[in-house]
């Protein structure tokens, strides 16, 4: 979307309200259907949704970009609620746009439940802000897939579908052998035929084995398994399918028929993993394991820093100390080589720490461990490996202002000097800064100001990662952040002006 000039009729801030006072003017929202906390909060259960959400998905499929928000808004007033709206975003998306390459004009799928985790942590009255987004980015990229070929999902070749009790052993026969044909019937056997934990022990094993994509494939297995279990396993089918097409993505012959580059880490940890110790989730934390992991991550390959994973882990180091280092590496590469990679290397880490935590399966924990502490390596290339910042060495700087002043003068630093903005943070925080400010100030702007998926993309991972890192390592990896968030001194995107236009 474009910057729209008369956005300051709208939002004004004046010196002396300052940015947050500016941030509070999202009022018009109220005039929608309010979204409560425990709405947005969706739950795991299925959801046995009501006949007309097939009409809302046509809704979105046929109504043109310029008109869409209206006609959404005039449904939620009419009582639609949030639970069907994100449905029919999903299943719009799905059905609509090519899930290859997994990324691009995908995004619009790949990006859903980053927008849904920014409504959850949002105001009750600003919570439908994210998902009119996530709508207007679906038009777009569907605009672009027509253009491009107009792609739609298939139907199902019914007669070719495997019995439920052949399903899943055909699907991951099919996914083995990268074979697209039989992989699509099959999963639709299995989607019908097996529970949800079954489905993503399967599917985040298959996320994880390759590094084509930039990590998307990760990324796009546990945002399907998340946005799932809030629109309800019904609708899993197309999900399904749609996921199992973009993984098995690959440039030149058939993978498992050759020894791709992408493919090699996963292979080797096959035989790594076996060498842990059973006892290995019991280990203690460690700091200088850390320190000593995350230096690996910075200078070593990715075989090496495997290796030494599995040592330390041998050494009865707890898991948590390595995951320490891959987030703070991450956060690092951020601050080195700011840009799309870098980018990924955040999204695709906190994919793959949302699917170790999720998954119940020893081995596969290992793997998503091992294949996470082999894809930084790969993610940072030759990122000035012997220069630049480095996250344990930060040093802080304290805000002139304090509480909300402070947080003010951060987010007005990120347009002018990041890594200034970066110490500032640090300073701040180990000061007694409130995080909660910083991190409900940073999706605010996200609201006010996001116009990529990766905005949404990397908000909601890196914030929801805060909590994932080891209490004394918080600060600096939230520091790290202001890399990539907005700044309170970019211009408004023109979503909030026609959302208020579709609300009149």
């Amino acid at each position: 979307m474009n910057p729209d000039s008369d956005r300051r009729e709208f939002l004004r801030r004046g010196a002396a309200g300052g940015a947050l006072l500016g941030l509070s003017e999202l009022s018009f929202l109220s005039k929608l259907t309010p979204v409560t906390a425990a709405e947005a909060k969706l739950g795991n259960e299925g959801v046995r949704l009501r006949p007309e959400i097939e009409p809302i998905v046509r809704l979105l499929e046929d109504t043109g970009r310029s008109r869409v928000l209206e006609e959404v808004a005039s449904r939620i007033k009419r009582g639609l609620s949030y639970r069907d709206v994100l449905a029919a975003l999903l299943l719009a998306g799905v059905r609509n746009i090519q899930p290859r390459p997994v990324g691009f004009k995908f995004h619009a799928v790949l990006a859903v439940n980053s927008a849904h985790l920014a409504s959850m942590s949002a105001p009750d009255s600003d919570r439908w802000l994210p998902i009119f987004w996530g709508i207007d980015y679906f038009k777009n990229s569907q605009a672009r897939d027509v253009r491009e070929g107009d792609w739609t999902m298939s139907a199902v070749k019914e007669a070719a579908v495997p019995p439920p009790h052949q399903a899943k052993a055909a699907f991951i026969d099919a996914m083995e052998n990268w074979d697209v044909e039989a992989a699509d019937v099959a999963c639709a056997g299995f989607a019908r035929s097996a529970g949800a934990q079954e489905i993503f022990e399967t599917f985040c094993r298959l996320g994880a084995r390759d590094f084509r994509d930039i990590g998307h494939k990760a990324i796009f297995v546990s945002n399907s398994y998340r946005a799932l279990n809030g629109i309800g396993w019904r609708h899993s089918e197309p999900v399904l399918r749609s996921l199992a097409y973009a993984l098995l993505a690959h440039g030149g012959g058939n993978p498992s028929k050759r020894d791709a580059k992408e493919d090699r880490p996963w292979r080797r940890n096959l035989q790594l993993a076996g060498k842990i110790r059973p006892d290995w989730l019991a280990g203690k934390p460690d700091t200088s394991a850390t320190k000593e992991m995350l230096v690996a991550l910075r200078t070593a390959n990715d075989e090496q820093a495997c290796d030494l994973a599995v040592e330390l882990l041998n050494r009865g180091v707890s898991p948590q100390s390595i995951w320490d280092a891959v987030f703070e590496a991450a956060g690092e590469l951020l601050m080195r080589k700011p840009g799309i990679i870098a980018l990924h290397a955040v999204t695709s880490s906190n994919a793959l720490h949302f699917a170790f935590q999720t998954s119940g399966n020893d081995e596969t924990r290992r793997m998503l461990l091992l294949q996470n502490v082999a894809f930084l390596p790969l993610f940072r290339g030759h990122a000035n490996p012997k220069g630049g910042a480095l996250i344990d060495e930060m040093e802080p700087l304290g805000p002139e202002g304090e509480g909300s002043a402070g947080v003010e003068e951060i987010f007005a630093d990120i347009n002018r000097n990041k890594m200034r903005a970066a110490q500032k943070t640090l300073g701040y925080l180990r000061n007694g800064g409130s995080a909660k400010d910083l991190i409900d100030t940073a999706r605010r702007f996200l609201f006010l100001k996001g116009r990529d998926s990766h905005d949404y993309k990397f908000s909601s991972a890196v914030l929801e990662d805060y909590y994932n890192v080891s209490p004394k390592l918080r600060d600096r990896c939230l520091a790290t952040a202001v890399f990539n968030l907005r700044g309170s001194g970019q211009q408004d995107t023109d979503l909030v002006k026609r959302t208020r236009e579709a609300l009149a």
